[in-house]
């Protein structure tokens, strides 16, 4: 046998044993991985963060990076992945009498990991132990894994991978597998390396977006004239495609029956997941639903108003009874509340005030605003990092008065910071938009005042020119949307 053809030989049964292995370091399967990963998902998943539209965000978008990681380590042939960096907020199981040292102010937990795994199995235990979740249901998983792998005869079979010299991969320019593995483990790439290796695909599919984005531009300014509009926004974070097909949808209404759309003047519009007027009152209109149902929304529109009313009276009751607290709804991307959920989360609070007599000044809490929850796990106000109350509707009266009293004090310092650190933002972000030439500056609703600072001044020192025409939104990990905006991490590495 000639010597290539022995080389030949050795390599396709390097690779059947390579193969091999690896599908049994993959044996845990979907399900499997699913059930595992169960405390995980009660513990994080979006719909449980539903007054909490940041923290909701965040779990959002790195669920769907994580499920990604899953899918890729499930498919035939994959043999490394690149370590990914997850955030996610995670709900305390225990009572929140237990006040846990690493608590946010909303009564989660912040949990940061880097995934560098590259079997189903490996990955479901690390993300257990990064979130400090119960692993005792593993054991039985771990044990079946194991049998799996055992043949018949009770025997493991023997493997052990060859270990070329660096010359073999240099002569027939097959990949190192220990150089791949050791390129799968590093961390994240650096900005610049990220951004020189990413930019060119980010200007092409930008590029390709501007006649969508102009026509975008086109239809918004005209729904507005034309109905009156104060404004047209999302509720998500949907692509330029997406968003044309919304406002034509609503253009082709406008134009079958205008009439329908004379109730729309001087509101503002919102493409959301469902129809209705949201605690802000805004019109909402369903993306998945059709025109009848938008049609039927615009007629009762009336009546949403006369709601909207009657919330705004209970607001100024309940600020009165509180010493001039302001009730304030977030209005920030992510879950919607409802105008009739809010009405009825203001009345209930403002009977169970009426009840008992509360002795505060008017006056005395003027400037400080409130956040109403209708918490049934949560009994006890709170205060937010940011200087406002976070009070649950079941929250006793008398209990109430003492602790906005003794916290008033503190939300004033927090406001005070709050306002500083948007000012500061504001500020930062205007000198990056200048100083780097670049066309657009964002960041998800999930980066805080502070992160978005930090990331900026960074920018601004890191003066890199690859920076230059692009459209740059700051959030928590690396990507380039459809569109050619280009996210980038607030804590990127230099």
């Amino acid at each position: 046998m000639s010597v290539n053809s022995l080389l030949r030989c050795t390599i396709r049964l390097e690779r059947k044993h390579v193969a091999k292995h690896l599908l049994q370091l993959r044996a845990l399967s979907g399900a499997d991985a699913v059930n595992a990963l169960r405390p995980f998902y009660f513990a994080v998943h979006p719909d449980f963060f539903g007054q909490h539209p940041r923290e909701r965000e965040v779990n959002e978008n790195s669920l769907k990076r994580l499920n990604g990681y899953l899918d890729h380590l499930q498919k035939p042939g994959s043999l490394s992945v690149q370590p990914m960096k997850l955030i996610f907020y995670v709900r305390d199981p225990k009572d929140s009498s237990d006040v846990q040292p690493d608590l946010l102010a909303s009564g989660f937990r912040s949990v940061n990991f880097t995934l560098h795994t590259n079997d189903v199995l490996s990955t479901v235990m690390n993300v257990l132990k990064s979130c400090s979740l119960p692993m005792e249901h593993m054991k039985g998983l771990q044990t079946s894994v194991e049998t799996s792998k055992t043949p018949p005869g009770g025997v493991l079979p023997f493997y052990r991978p060859i270990r070329w010299d660096k010359s073999y991969y240099t002569f027939t320019r097959f990949r190192d597998p220990e150089q791949e593995l050791q390129q799968a483990r590093r961390v994240e790439p650096t900005l610049i390396l990220w951004l020189r290796n990413n930019k060119s695909e980010a200007k092409k599919k930008h590029s390709a977006s501007l006649p969508r984005r102009e026509e975008l531009n086109r239809l918004k300014e005209e729904l507005c004239l034309k109905f009156d509009l104060a404004d047209i926004r999302w509720q998500r974070s949907w692509g330029v495609d997406h968003r044309c097909c919304q406002l034509q949808s609503l253009s082709r209404l406008s134009q079958q029956n205008p009439e329908a759309l004379i109730n729309l003047q001087g509101h503002t519009v919102v493409f959301a997941d469902q129809s209705g007027m949201n605690a802000s009152g805004h019109i909402m209109l369903g993306t998945m639903d059709v025109h009848h149902q938008w049609t039927k929304l615009f007629e009762q529109l009336p009546s949403y108003r006369s709601l909207l009313q009657q919330t705004e009276w209970l607001k100024e009751r309940i600020s009165f009874l509180l010493g001039g607290t302001q009730v304030v709804h977030m209005e920030r991307l992510g879950p919607v509340q409802p105008i009739a959920e809010h009405y009825n989360t203001l009345s209930t609070f403002h009977k169970s005030l009426i009840s008992r007599r509360l002795w505060l000044h008017p006056r005395s809490l003027q400037g400080l605003s409130m956040l109403l929850r209708s918490m049934l796990d949560r009994s006890k106000p709170s205060l937010h990092e940011m200087g406002h109350f976070i009070i649950p509707t079941t929250c006793d009266p008398p209990k109430l008065q003492v602790f906005l009293q003794s916290h008033a004090p503190e939300a004033r310092q927090r406001t005070q910071r709050k306002k500083q650190l948007q000012a500061e933002e504001e500020a930062v972000m205007k000198l990056c938009l200048h100083n780097l030439s670049l066309r657009t500056l964002s960041k998800e609703p999930s980066v805080t005042s502070s992160q978005m600072i930090i990331c900026c001044k960074r920018l601004v020192e890191q003066r890199s020119p690859l920076l230059q025409g692009l459209h740059i939104c700051v959030s928590h990990f690396y990507s380039v949307m459809q569109d050619g905006d280009l996210c980038v991490p607030w804590d990127w590495k230099s």
